[in-house]
């Protein structure tokens, strides 16, 4: 990974997925582990790394997402970090950074 190398992806959490079980009655939405969870694997398979040795400085989730909604993922690189953002359409609904270990 270099700095200044960017990216995006599209994830759909699928409204059959098992955590909307009870989050929440009447009104679903994805919770914040899984869009992270989906989130990150989506970058890491971008670099073919491991997003599990990865360490989460920040995240940020500003907005609920649905079951079935798409939402786009954007990273940048800046150093041994990725900064990312979520979105669905125009409306950000979560952003956060990571870092990778140092290489050594």
């Amino acid at each position: 990974m270099k700095t200044g190398q960017t990216g995006s992806a599209q994830l759909v959490i699928a409204a059959d997925h098992p955590a909307f079980a009870g989050h929440f009655p009447g009104r679903p939405i994805v919770p914040g582990v899984v869009l992270l969870d989906e989130a990150l694997h989506a970058i890491g398979a971008a670099f073919g790394a491991d997003p599990c040795a990865w360490q989460i400085s920040a995240v940020k989730f500003l907005h609920p997402v649905g079951p079935g909604e798409p939402v786009s993922v954007s990273y940048a690189v800046s150093g041994n970090a990725i900064r990312f953002d979520i979105a669905s359409g125009e409306r950000t609904v979560a952003t956060g950074s990571i870092r990778m270990p140092e290489a050594g």
